[in-house]
């Protein structure tokens, strides 16, 4: 998620092909191809959420409107220039992580123009599991997390207590928050949100104590009771500066952004990418049915459609 103000997944430079992460556009829906809206690229980044809200977009487009839909997975920072290049022509999830980029394509070249609220509010922080908060109630604020250092160690964190991260890829202020916070913490990284999943649960079956970059939405939320860890207080510009950093993370509502030039080009479809908007719970219904219940991202698109049509019916363009 995230990094400049508000912490965000914003990633590495670079792009691989969806099927790595079991992510494949579909085949175009068997409809005429009269009315048909052309083609749509959406750019999704490397997490469970960001895949949900793609493969329901993708879905209703190729079934409702008769356009077809390639997705392609990018990182934040890259997505944008994607998009700019029309090599792309839509980010549907994105944390505010490049505002250097929304400045440059957006605001100045006019290349990329907002396409509205997702409906989804993003928040990073430390969680902790609530059974490890009960045993030790001052645990969950910050400042006392040095007289329990001690419990998170790990081969890997060595003499400090170890802050579980997600993928590399993932920008956060963690370790200038350990740093300025001065606190006997190391961040090891799990290497990709599956893995940092499959820690989680582990360490939650076997009831041990453990620290954890984290964040909502989370399908995984809806299973495990974690609790947050109280940083000090998120306040606008506190983040401006990475290495000096002692505020917690922003919640961020997630934004939508789509080229200018597919937005003419395309009407129909680029309407519907505005429309697009739904709750934290749809889409962890969505992104839990991929990961947890190991479907297809189609097929969960698939399901979530069928069952709210009352939602989405409002999406299509009049």
């Amino acid at each position: 998620m995230m990094n400049r103000k508000h912490l965000r997944l914003a990633g590495t430079a670079g792009a691989v092909v969806l099927g790595l992460t079991g992510m494949s556009a579909c085949a175009a829906a068997k409809t005429s191809s009269s009315g048909s809206s052309g083609q749509v690229t959406i750019a999704v980044p490397s997490w469970v959420g960001a895949e949900a809200n793609a493969a329901v977009a993708q879905y209703l487009l190729e079934h409702e409107l008769d356009t077809k839909v390639k997705l392609t997975q990018l990182d934040e920072s890259v997505a944008f220039d994607a998009v700019n290049s029309g090599k792309a022509d839509a980010i549907l999830e994105d944390w505010d992580g490049v505002p250097q980029k929304v400045k440059l394509y957006v605001d100045s070249k006019k290349s990329i123009e907002p396409a509205g609220d997702l409906g989804v509010t993003g928040h990073i922080g430390w969680y902790i599991p609530k059974y490890l908060a009960d045993q030790h109630p001052d645990i969950t604020n910050a400042k006392n997390l040095n007289k329990y250092a001690s419990l998170f160690k790990t081969a890997e964190s060595g003499n400090k207590g170890q802050l579980l991260e997600g993928s590399p890829s993932y920008t956060t202020n963690d370790d200038a928050l350990i740093k300025n916070l001065k606190l006997n913490l190391k961040t090891v990284y799990a290497g990709s949100e599956a893995a940092q999943i499959t820690q989680i649960k582990e360490n939650y079956k076997a009831k041990k104590p453990f620290i954890s970059y984290w964040w909502t939405p989370q399908w995984l939320n809806n299973q495990l009771d974690m609790v947050e860890v109280k940083l000090p207080p998120y306040k606008k510009g506190c983040d401006s500066d990475p290495k000096k950093i002692t505020c917690g993370y922003a919640k961020t509502p997630l934004q939508k952004y789509i080229g200018a030039d597919f937005a003419k080009k395309n009407k129909k479809a680029a309407q519907f990418l505005k429309n697009f908007k739904w709750t934290d719970a749809q889409q962890n219904e969505v992104a839990g049915m991929i990961a947890d219940k190991k479907m297809s991202p189609d097929k969960a698109a698939e399901t979530w459609v069928k069952a709210n049509k009352n939602v989405w019916k409002g999406w299509l363009p009049k």
